[in-house]
């Protein structure tokens, strides 16, 4: 199978993520609930996941670091913890269901949306500059989108949030582990992410990245193995977020997945995957009836197609039966298409690895033209 879907989940992980959640399977339990070897085992596997992603996220320390199911869990704790009904907010049109429908869950939320073209970051900058005003209280803003690989323009966007005092919620979903993402360089308020794509790690796992001072509302209440005669959570990162028995299993295959990241070096793995994007695109571009959503010269690791005689979920279907994985479809992010303009149709994505290779670009394209 040639697998270009990982935007929604890396399928090739490096072989020592699998090894260490079997290894953890073996060997650890569950942390603070003991003072056995299992149990210290635990301590050590989150200790170390947490201290390795604040380094690479540069977070103010392990603590800032929760583990969350995934990158929605984690927004949905951002975002309760941030805003009530009557609240303004602003988000880009470019924003992913796992920020718009807990908006939407919590009601009576004013919801300013910046609008703006496809890869150009200058009118995004001004957009959040006009929208940012007194009254707003949070900005919430995807750093790649999901359906079209635009990086958005969130340096720019969060120097904007600092000068006026408003509080910065970014979802990294499609950047972590492929762009620089710098928690305490940008002053956000929370970055969440999940760990089972750009960082390679297993499903069921993500992280929670929370700015200097923040005190965030728990979504769950109950055992954290710390101040248990109390009846209220901790007042302290990260136990007051993570109630009940955490995913260490997890944890230790995402913990190989980060160190698999940083020993390739970020910088070392966008340019690897916005080369097989960029030959994808480059091939495409050269179709006829095929619309392709890209920037010459700004590829990153997704890429959008449509097809102008055929339903993008009719032809993700035919590469399918060739042994081509891809995702076609709104992807979860309407709210996008609503602004590019493809919301009738859903478009046909294309998502990279690190394990994709030029072969498997021209095989696709052979497909294609068949």
């Amino acid at each position: 199978m040639i697998y270009f879907d990982s935007a929604a989940t890396t399928l090739q992980k490096p072989p020592s993520v699998a090894e260490a959640v079997a290894e953890a399977v073996r060997t650890v339990t569950t942390p603070g609930r003991g003072d056995y070897p299992a149990a210290r085992g635990a301590a050590e596997v989150m200790l170390n996941c947490r201290t390795e992603a604040a380094e690479l996220f540069h977070a103010e320390g392990p603590e800032n670091v929760v583990m969350t199911s995934n990158a929605t869990h984690g927004l949905n704790i951002a975002i309760k913890s941030m805003v009530s009904p009557g609240d303004t907010v602003v988000i880009s049109g470019y924003e992913h269901n796992a920020v718009t429908r807990p908006i939407t869950a919590i009601g009576n939320v004013n919801v300013r949306v910046v609008n703006g073209r496809l890869f150009d970051p200058a009118q995004m900058i001004d957009g959040f500059s006009r929208a940012l005003d007194r009254d707003v209280k949070a900005a919430i803003c995807t750093h790649v989108s999901n359906v079209f690989g635009y990086a958005l323009p969130i340096e720019e966007i969060a120097e904007l949030c600092r000068r006026r005092g408003i509080p910065l919620i970014v979802d990294a979903s499609q950047s972590a582990g492929i762009l620089p993402v710098d928690v305490e360089g940008w002053g956000a308020a929370y970055v969440a992410m999940p760990g089972h794509k750009g960082l390679y790690g297993p499903q069921g796992t993500g992280l929670l990245l929370c700015g200097s001072g923040q005190m965030p509302k728990p979504l769950l209440e109950g055992g954290t193995g710390s101040l248990s005669r109390q009846q209220e959570m901790p007042d302290f990162l990260p136990d007051r977020l993570e109630a009940g028995t955490q995913n260490v299993h997890g944890a230790a295959g995402l913990l190989a997945g980060i160190r698999f990241v940083r020993q390739q070096g970020v910088a070392r793995i966008a340019r690897q995957e916005a080369a097989v994007i960029r030959a994808l695109g480059d091939g495409l571009s050269t179709m006829k009836g095929l619309r392709v959503f890209r920037k010459p010269g700004v590829d990153s690791s997704v890429l959008s197609v449509l097809p102008e005689r055929m339903d993008p979920e009719a032809l993700a279907a035919r590469l399918a039966s060739d042994g081509v994985a891809l995702r076609a479809g709104l992807h979860c992010a309407p709210l996008a298409h609503m602004t590019a303009g493809t919301i009738e149709t859903g478009t046909l994505r294309f998502s990279a690895s690190v394990f994709n290779t030029m072969d498997e670009v021209e095989q696709v394209l052979r497909l294609l033209q068949s």
